[in-house]
């Protein structure tokens, strides 16, 4: 009986690693993406039990044990980055760099109808970050928060929802050019700006919050895709130094935010570093990195974690940065291939987008 039993969970783990290789934007499928380390964690228990029960005599057995094997050391490579066995991508800021080049990055999911804010508040005025997105914020999220720090914060750009997709940017840094765009649907807002760091010199912001494939949320992840993507092609023509932080609602090891960093020509704190799991903050055993700090090779890495319980379903993450451009050599991400350039425009296709941004010629060479 028990090998019967061991017999199924393996299979159940084989299956489910392999789900997410199905290229289609159905949520019950990209869900998948999202508990990587606990199916992975699932597919070594598997191998585990099965050794309990194991014939050696039995050629299928070895098939079977085989199999499990593949699909542990399939998901193992997927998430290794993650981990210290990689170089960091974000290379240690420097010892002696300028005070006004350094700016800590804090994001926070408030959950909208969380009334627990006091952590939250406690941990930013201790903290005393430069740049704060907010998402899931409806008026009273909006007027509280003002209330708690907006006179440390002058400059501000707001636009609570009660969707649950209200965002708003608190900054000590002079904002310009500040911009709250529907790129994708007419309640999604994403906010962009150009911040004017203490040095004088600009970055640009992207700060964003799609929709995740879920059926109470959306039911395909193409619209969470063709924002990133978007983004994505915004932070490849951008002239000047650029930041993109928000809820993702994906996970860093997904093949739309993979794509997204490296057509964005952006880098990813984390790795050689950790996963610094921002959610679910209430589910110990269900939690996987939703909240991304992304950034172009000018910055480098001062300090990085994830912040308080405040009871939402989401941990704050937060990022002191510095900006070194004269080092940005150093750490400057592998330019898209072809192959990436035919994701791109697969995806625009996919997603209907072809006509709202110029093509650069990369893509217009890629082929289908």
């Amino acid at each position: 009986m028990w090998r019967k039993i061991f017999q199924v969970l393996g299979l159940i783990a084989a299956l489910l690693s392999l789900l997410p290789l199905i290229a289609v934007d159905y949520w019950w499928i990209r869900i998948f993406d999202f508990p990587h380390l606990q199916l992975t964690a699932f597919t070594l228990l598997a191998i585990l039990l099965y050794f309990f029960t194991f014939k050696p005599k039995w050629v299928n057995d070895y098939a079977y044990i085989s199999i499990l094997i593949g699909c542990f050391i399939f998901q193992f490579v997927k998430f290794i980055d993650y981990t210290p066995f990689v170089k960091v991508e974000v290379k240690d800021s420097s010892e002696h760099v300028n005070e006004d080049s350094i700016i800590e990055i804090y994001t926070a999911n408030v959950l909208q109808k969380n009334d627990s804010g006091d952590n939250l508040y406690q941990e930013i005025k201790e903290q005393k970050p430069d740049l704060i997105v907010f998402t899931e914020t409806d008026q009273r999220w909006s007027e509280e928060i003002k209330q708690q720090i907006g006179e440390a914060y002058p400059f501000k750009i707001e636009q609570p929802q009660d969707n649950t997709y209200g965002m708003l940017v608190y900054s000590k840094l002079e904002l310009t050019d500040t911009k709250i765009r529907f790129k994708v649907d007419p309640d999604i807002p994403s906010i962009e700006a150009k911040v004017i760091m203490r040095n004088g010199k600009p970055f640009q912001l992207y700060a964003i919050h799609p929709t995740p494939p879920m059926p109470q949320h959306n039911p395909m992840s193409t619209d969470r895709d063709k924002e990133l993507i978007l983004t994505a092609m915004a932070s490849h023509n951008s002239e000047i130094p650029v930041i993109v932080l928000g809820d993702f609602n994906d996970v860093a090891w997904s093949d739309s935010t993979q794509l997204t960093k490296t057509i964005g020509k952006l880098l990813d704190l984390r790795i050689g570093r950790g996963f610094y799991n921002t959610y679910h903050a209430q589910y110990p055993l269900m939690r996987w990195p939703l909240d991304h700090i992304l950034t172009s090779p000018e910055f480098r890495l001062k300090d990085a974690g994830t912040g308080t319980n405040f009871e939402s379903d989401h941990f704050p993450s937060w990022a002191v940065l510095t900006f070194e451009p004269e080092l940005a050599e150093d750490q400057a991400p592998k330019e898209p291939s072809k192959e990436d350039w035919q994701d791109v425009k697969k995806q625009m296709k996919k997603s209907g987008i072809e006509n709202l941004i110029e093509l650069p010629d990369a893509i217009k060479d890629a082929g289908d």
